[in-house]
C-alpha cells in the first residue's frame, strides 16, 4: 500500500511515498528512509526497493529532493548537504507515524543517495542502520578520478567559469547530466533505458553541482556512524562510482561493518536482474539482523 505525503525542509514544501506492507502487524514495524540517487526522482528505483521492504516487513519513504520532481524549491539543484536535511525531514515524518516504531529506523542509500544516507546517519541518532550501495566516499576523489587528466582540466575550468558567472549573475550555467556526471559508455545506456518511458527524465543541471560535489566527503564522517552497523554494497565493473569509493569507506567505517562486492556488474546493473535481487537479499539481511 502507498500513501502519498507532503512535508517540509528548510521551509521548503516536499512530496514523499510512504510505503506499508500489506500484510496485518501486532503492532509498530521498523522504518526505512529511501536515498534517491544523482538526479533521482521517487519513481526511479525507488518503488522497487520499497516493494522488497514491505515483502519483508517494513515501512519506508521516498521522497523527491529540493526542485525535484514534485517537490518545490530551485530547479534541479544537486546540493549534497540540503538534500541530507531533505532526508532528516523525511525520517522525521516517518518516525512519528504509529505504525512505526521510531527506535527502529534505517536508511537505505544508493548511488549518490548512498553518500546522502552515510552522512545522515553520521549525525542523526536517530538512524539504526544504514544500507549504502554503489556510492561515493570523496567528491574530488570521485570526480577527477574517473577523468583523464585532460578531462580534469577541463572540468575545473567550467567549474571556475561558472563560479564566477555565479557571483556576478547569480546564475549557474545547466547542462544535461552525463555531461557533468561522468559514465562509461555502456553505463550511459543504461542510464538512459532506466528513464526512456519515464515522465521523471531528468531536465539539465546546473554546473555548480561540481563545487557543490568537490566539498562533500562522506568519508570524513563515516567513522561516526559506528557502533551502529553500516553495509556498502559494491560493483566490480562500476563505470559511475568506482568500488574503490566504497572500499575506502569500509577501510575508515568503525564496526559493525560489511562490504559485499557484486562481480561482473556495473553501476546502473545494480538495479535489475539478479544483482538487484542481491543488493536487496542484503539489505534486507542487514536490517534484519540490526533493526
Amino acid at each position: 500500500m502507498k500513501e502519498s505525503v507532503t512535508f517540509f525542509s528548510e521551509g521548503t514544501k516536499l512530496v514523499g511515498d510512504i510505503y506499508v506492507p500489506d500484510e496485518p502487524s501486532d503492532g509498530p514495524r521498523p522504518g526505512i528512509v529511501l536515498c534517491g540517487g544523482y538526479t533521482g526522482v521517487k519513481e526511479v528505483y525507488a518503488p522497487n526497493f520499497a516493494a522488497r521492504l514491505a515483502e519483508a516487513g517494513y515501512v519506508s519513504i521516498a521522497f523527491d529532493y529540493k526542485g525535484w520532481g514534485g517537490s518545490d524549491g530551485p530547479a534541479n539543484r544537486l546540493d549534497p548537504y540540503g538534500r541530507v536535511w531533505d532526508s532528516f525531514s523525511a525520517l522525521t515524518v516517518l518516525a512519528e507515524r504509529d505504525d512505526v516504531d521510531a527506535s527502529r529506523i534505517g536508511v537505505l542509500g544508493w548511488s549518490y543517495g548512498g553518500a546522502t544516507a552515510i552522512w545522515l546517519a553520521a549525525t542523526d541518532s536517530r538512524v539504526q542502520c544504514v544500507s549504502a550501495a554503489v556510492t561515493i566516499g570523496n567528491g574530488r576523489r570521485w570526480m577527477e578520478g574517473v577523468r583523464t587528466a585532460e578531462e580534469t582540466a577541463a572540468l575545473h575550468d567550467r567549474s571556475t567559469k561558472d563560479r564566477l558567472s555565479r557571483a556576478e549573475t547569480g546564475k549557474s550555467e545547466y547542462g544535461p547530466p552525463p555531461g557533468i556526471l561522468y559514465m562509461s559508455a555502456r553505463e550511459k545506456e543504461l542510464w538512459a533505458a532506466a528513464r526512456a518511458d519515464s515522465a521523471a527524465e531528468p531536465p539539465p543541471v546546473p554546473t555548480e553541482f561540481i563545487d557543490e560535489t568537490m566539498a562533500f566527503h562522506p568519508e570524513w564522517v563515516v567513522d561516526k556512524i559506528s557502533p551502529r552497523p553500516l553495509l556498502l554494497i559494491a560493483t566490480e565493473l562500476d563505470g559511475v562510482t568506482p568500488p574503490e569509493e566504497s572500499r575506502k569507506l569500509h577501510e575508515l567505517a568503525g564496526d559493525p561493518k560489511k562490504l559485499v562486492m557484486i562481480p561482473d556488474c556495473g553501476h546502473f546493473e545494480v538495479y535489475m536482474g539478479a544483482p538487484f535481487d542481491q543488493t536487496c537479499s542484503e539489505t534486507v539481511t542487514w536490517f534484519d539482523e540490526y533493526l
